[in-house]
């Protein structure tokens, strides 16, 4: 089943008949996992923080990763890698994040 609201969507983005100002990312987020909010797992401790998200710039998506962690309950403290990438979902009409993930690992960098 395709729960997307336009199943066509990418088709339309792809050939200009759908327009957005914003580019879509993959925001790679390192920091530290404390206690989550409800829908969101992880132990706490060192983690990535992964997310797609639309936004106007690179730093947008940036900034975007570092509020979002921290309303849920992660610190981006370290260093926040962003890569254009597919999108998942359609654009809307303001800038948002989301299919954000946490994984741990050890201080030595193993998960």
């Amino acid at each position: 089943m395709n729960d997307d609201p336009e199943p066509d969507w990418k088709l339309k983005l792809r050939y200009g008949r759908l327009t957005t100002p914003f580019q879509h990312y993959f925001v790679l987020a390192e920091g530290v996992a404390g206690a989550l909010r409800a829908g969101f797992d992880c132990p706490a401790g060192p983690a990535f923080m992964g997310m797609k998200a639309w936004a106007a710039s690179p730093e947008e998506a940036r900034h975007m990763a570092a509020v979002i962690g921290r309303d849920i309950g992660f610190d981006a403290n370290g260093r926040i890698d962003i890569y254009e990438a597919e999108a998942s979902q359609p654009p809307r009409e303001n800038p948002f994040g989301y299919d954000i993930r946490f994984t741990p690992f050890n201080e030595d960098g193993r998960q």
